[in-house]
């Protein structure tokens, strides 16, 4: 019996050192030996730090260039635009795609008449429309908006539909039996149980979004991590570039963690 007893806290202990293992050593272990290796290469000379410069010299960079401007601005000016134009785009997305996949996943004249349209806008790549939002709105703020917004959006009807495809339909029956209206059964009803799918559309929209923004900021920016990225590269200055890529992958998985973190609570919400 005491043998027994004293097996709890062992394997409590063991899930423990598992978890901590599993969330925090071996991505550390996984970040150190890129870091190293990074290290090893620009400092033994085997790449030269005219192309690959080392960490360290990185890191000064991007804390230089914190108080010092580049490219017009300083590192977090830049970041302040890129995201500025991030949210601003992703939220239209949002706030159009959702709604339309729901429709669509509802009302079948509807996805009739969409569905041919959106399935051929969906496969061209947000880049592409890149020389249109030049001709429609020159270099300024308005032109990456547009390219995010076609990264983001597809993925959120795409999702909102399917979530509204699986609803059994008995379902919604039953809610207009009891009095439901069309609005009722969109918000108490459709949206609910579509919820699940709706957010794994959010967040797979927000990775694609950020993504495109960067693109659109290589080609069309004139401010932004891109634009500064484009700038650093003209001036052979690696340092900044790569300052800029570290910038643009932290706010990206911060991003991706964010939505993740969204998307289980609503999936363990929903399960109970």
């Amino acid at each position: 019996m005491e043998s027994l007893n004293r097996t709890g806290p062992v394997r409590a202990r063991s899930l423990v050192s598992r978890r901590v293992l599993e969330r925090w050593l071996m991505p550390a272990l996984g970040i150190a030996t890129l870091f190293g290796g990074w290290a090893l290469l620009s400092g033994l000379g085997l790449v030269s730090p005219a192309f690959l410069p080392g960490p360290l010299t990185v890191l000064r960079s991007m804390a230089e260039h914190t108080r010092e401007p580049y490219a017009g601005s300083v590192l977090q000016m830049h970041l302040l635009a890129s995201l500025e134009k991030f949210l601003i785009s992703f939220s239209i997305a949002v706030l159009l795609g959702v709604p339309l996949g729901l429709f669509m996943g509802r009302f079948k004249a509807l996805d009739w008449a969409v569905s041919p349209v959106f399935e051929a806008f969906r496969f061209i790549p947000p880049i592409a429309w890149v020389p249109f939002a030049i001709f429609w709105f020159g270099t300024g703020f308005l032109s990456p908006t547009l390219v995010i917004f076609a990264g983001a959006f597809a993925p959120c009807v795409l999702n909102a539909y399917r979530g509204a495809r699986q609803i059994d339909r008995a379902l919604i029956e039953a809610g207009q039996m009891l009095g439901a209206g069309r609005w009722a059964t969109l918000t108490e009803i459709l949206l609910p149980a579509a919820l699940a799918h709706i957010v794994a559309g959010i967040r797979v929209g927000a990775g694609f979004g950020w993504q495109s923004l960067i693109g659109a900021e290589l080609i069309v920016g004139s401010t932004g991590l891109g634009y500064m990225i484009v700038q650093g590269g003209s001036n052979l200055e690696p340092a900044i570039v790569i300052s800029g890529m570290i910038t643009i992958g932290l706010i990206g998985a911060g991003i991706d963690y964010g939505m993740r973190a969204l998307q289980r609570r609503v999936q363990r919400d929903w399960s109970r």
